[in-house]
């Protein structure tokens, strides 16, 4: 999905430098994707986690760990204290 935005963006004429920072509140994801030596058991996870492996070596994309509260995009999925509601 980067990689197609990424082209989306070069057709338009908008130069694109560097890798895309991509956040994810999910550290076991997090570590299997940055770690190439992870193994992974089932199928249908390898393929998904193929392609994001990929973009990684070849620094079209960087995953780095969020942590949940801190994540923007939970603030449209999850019920927040209003505290946290009020800092977003």
């Amino acid at each position: 999905m980067v990689e197609g935005f990424r082209c989306r963006l070069r057709m338009m004429g908008i130069p694109i430098d560097g890798p895309v920072n991509t956040f994810c509140d999910n550290d076991s994801v997090v570590k299997k994707v940055t770690n190439p030596a992870s193994t992974l058991t089932k199928k249908h996870n390898a393929i998904a986690y193929h392609k994001v492996r990929e973009s990684v070596a070849a620094f079209i994309q960087q995953i780095a760990y969020e942590p949940g509260k801190y994540n923007v995009a939970d603030m449209l999925t999850n019920i927040l204290s209003g505290p946290l509601f009020k800092s977003c």
